[in-house]
């Protein structure tokens, strides 16, 4: 099994590679036209999200920005050289991320008509930049972080919440600069790569109105339990919104990157469609490949959790222990990786897990039940136990999620 883990990796190392921030910032400036300022106008430049830092050192080096803006999370933060580097919370919005939404805000509302401002937007962002509407506080927009992700909501649903309580999400952060031109590059962490979605579209137009919100809230079931401030504003008339002026360019997303997996892998499959929804319903679709013949299959997505146990874990642990826990049972050696590309899988310091036919006697061997330890969403502590964590550090980048399954051939 030593070889099929190895290849595993391999294949997640080059799906890694192609997001590279950077790389993907140069193309990116190199096959479009460079904004510019009118005459006697300015350009800035604010990047956020997990690979801020990465996109923004090219970008500064080919735009010469009078001012630079980097909101990004702790672990992901380094020197930059002539930009102000502000380290803001994540998965959870915390103060330092609202003093640095404030300070995005007040860079964008002074900016003028000949003035440019380039936004360079990753995922993570939607955590880092908590802007409270007027009536509401910071813990009323945690409470709804926290409620929504923990609800088994996808990235789409929980980013319609999050834009129905922000100032700066939904197109906010365009408004507010207006009327400078608006310029968004944009690292895909969001399957189908749509902007509005993408750190809840700070340069979009909003992806739902209030409306919608208060319906996926109460399809979620935490409407009663959002904050009574949260839940009047989602009740109230809603004024429409200004249209969102901004060009928003995607400049690399999940797609690509499993491209270039299988562009590594010589003789790989990529399963049919993104894996989305629950990981139930995930690791289904990846043990239906344990009919064929041996090789590797390579998926792509972002799915999603229901929190019922107080363990902790992330999406990936819980997904890699869950085809653990069922493939044992199929007859064959495999070995199984899901990772997410920013190297953080939920509250937790590892990436995911890489699994393999002997996972569970290993966790069994170490004290553990697998079933139970599911059962508490305890993941991390599974894997720990089997030595089966993927552990890669803060990546500098995210593009949500890979997955790799190395089977061996029938009777090896």
């Amino acid at each position: 099994m030593a070889e099929l883990r190895a290849r595993c990796m391999a294949a997640f190392r080059a799906g890694l590679t192609a997001a590279d921030p950077a790389t993907a910032m140069r193309r990116a400036l190199s096959d479009a036209p460079r904004p510019r300022p009118g005459p006697g106008g300015r350009l800035c430049l604010a990047a956020v999200g997990k690979a801020a830092v990465g996109m923004a050192r090219p970008a500064m080096a080919a735009l010469s920005p009078e001012r630079t803006l980097v909101v990004t999370n702790d672990g992901n933060d380094a020197p930059l050289p002539g930009a102000e580097v502000m380290v803001a919370g994540h998965p959870v919005p915390d103060a330092q991320g609202a003093a640095a939404a404030d300070m995005l805000s007040a860079l964008a509302r002074g900016l003028g008509r000949a003035d440019v401002l380039v936004v360079l937007v990753s995922g993570g962002a939607s955590a880092m930049l908590p802007a409270p509407r007027d009536g509401l506080t910071l813990a009323d927009e945690v409470a709804v972080n926290r409620l929504a992700l923990a609800s088994g909501a996808d990235i789409t649903a929980t980013n319609i919440l999050r834009q129905a309580v922000s100032r700066l999400k939904g197109g906010g952060l365009a408004r507010i600069a207006a009327p400078a031109q608006v310029v968004a590059l944009i690292l895909s962490d969001v399957v189908g790569d749509d902007p509005r979605v993408v750190a809840s579209g700070p340069t979009a137009a909003p992806i739902a109105d209030r409306d919608a919100a208060r319906a996926v809230a109460r399809s979620l079931g935490i409407w009663d339990d959002l904050p009574a401030g949260v839940r009047r504003l989602l009740s109230a008339p809603e004024r429409p919104a200004p249209p969102t002026q901004a060009d928003n360019r995607v400049i690399g997303g999940n797609a690509a990157s499993v491209a270039a997996m299988a562009a590594a892998t010589p003789g790989a499959r990529i399963h049919g469609a993104p894996l989305t929804g629950d990981v139930n319903e995930a690791a289904a679709a990846v043990l239906s490949h344990f009919d064929e013949p041996g090789g590797i299959v390579l998926f792509g997505g972002e799915t999603t959790v229901r929190l019922r146990g107080h363990g902790r874990g992330g999406r990936n642990q819980e997904l890699a222990l869950r085809v653990a826990m069922q493939g044992a049972g199929q007859g064959r050696d495999f070995a199984f990786l899901s990772g997410g590309t920013d190297g953080r899988d939920g509250p937790t310091d590892a990436a995911g897990g890489l699994v393999d036919a002997a996972t569970c006697a290993r966790i069994a061997a170490a004290g553990g039940d697998t079933a139970a330890l599911l059962a508490e969403n305890d993941s991390n502590r599974a894997l720990a136990l089997s030595n089966d964590l993927l552990m890669t550090g803060p990546t500098g980048t995210n593009v949500a999620d890979l997955q790799v399954l190395a089977l061996a051939p029938r009777g090896c």
